[in-house]
């Protein structure tokens, strides 16, 4: 059986936190607890093309799996994707075998391939 893993292309992240708060829901998880969380890296001053600091800023958004992530099992029983992958706004994340997700890993930067520890 082949292992599954989620891609996530996090230079598109807008930070929404719908991928956090449907894992929550799917997996009915105390508050504090995440089987994704999303990470704010920033913020920090946009400079204009002299390079003086604007009053503009960037933030970066990275969601991050965390042991509470079991990719859905039973969601993904049912021939569904996990919830979080399901109700990505920026369809960052994509789900299936690890092997297929590796090959498009190494097709763009600022990615990351999340596959949870076998049991």
């Amino acid at each position: 059986m082949a292992r599954n893993g989620i891609l996530v292309d996090y230079q598109y992240c807008t930070g929404c936190y719908s991928c956090e708060i449907a894992c929550q829901a799917e997996h009915d998880l105390f508050l504090g607890q995440w089987g994704v969380k999303v990470l704010q890296n920033g913020p920090w001053p946009i400079k204009d093309a002299q390079g003086n600091e604007t009053d503009r800023y960037v933030y970066d958004f990275i969601p991050s799996y965390t042991a509470l992530c079991d990719l859905c099992a039973e969601r993904v029983g049912k021939g569904k994707k996990p919830s979080c992958v399901h109700h990505c706004q920026a369809e960052i994340m994509k789900f299936g075998p690890v092997e297929e997700l590796v090959r498009d890993l190494g097709k763009k930067p600022w990615q990351y391939l999340w596959v949870p520890p076998q049991a």
